[in-house]
């Protein structure tokens, strides 16, 4: 049923609440986990008095760590893992990576955000539960 799973990451405590299910999902079907983290770059142009490319090369390492940190976890587990680190609006950047990659499941966490932060940007969570064209298990976070 899932070949391809994706597992989005915004580096959050909540995003890695949603690894279990993801292993879960990957072994039961003997899926391939795809780790995906979006630098988000309203992030970088709301960051008064820096400059983007600190803002933005921060996001990616971020990203970076992220990403490294979930595929170990992944891989100790026996899942195996691709990793993708793109930029641009979380939303539109997952969602191609969905067709792109011809993804059968999505796995996230629905609120790595802070309630500001979801009223300011939105949530990506609901965004992908309205739009995707895959199902979309959301995690609640602790």
């Amino acid at each position: 049923m899932y070949e391809t799973v994706l597992l989005p990451t915004d580096g959050s405590d909540v995003a890695a609440s949603s690894v279990e299910h993801a292993v879960d999902a990957a072994t039961r079907e003997d899926a391939v986990v795809h780790l995906l983290y979006v630098v988000d770059e309203s992030v970088a142009n709301a960051a008064p008095g820096l400059a983007m490319g600190e803002v933005n090369q921060e996001l990616r390492d971020e990203g970076e760590r992220a990403l490294a940190e979930l595929a170990d976890e992944l891989e100790a587990a026996g899942v195996e893992t691709e990793t993708a680190l793109r930029e641009g609006g979380p939303d539109e950047e997952i969602l191609g990576y969905i067709d792109e990659f011809d993804v059968d499941l999505v796995v996230m966490g629905s609120t790595g955000k802070t309630v500001t932060e979801r009223d300011r940007v939105g949530s990506v969570t609901d965004t992908l539960v309205r739009k995707a064209q895959v199902p979309v298990l959301s995690v609640p976070g602790e």
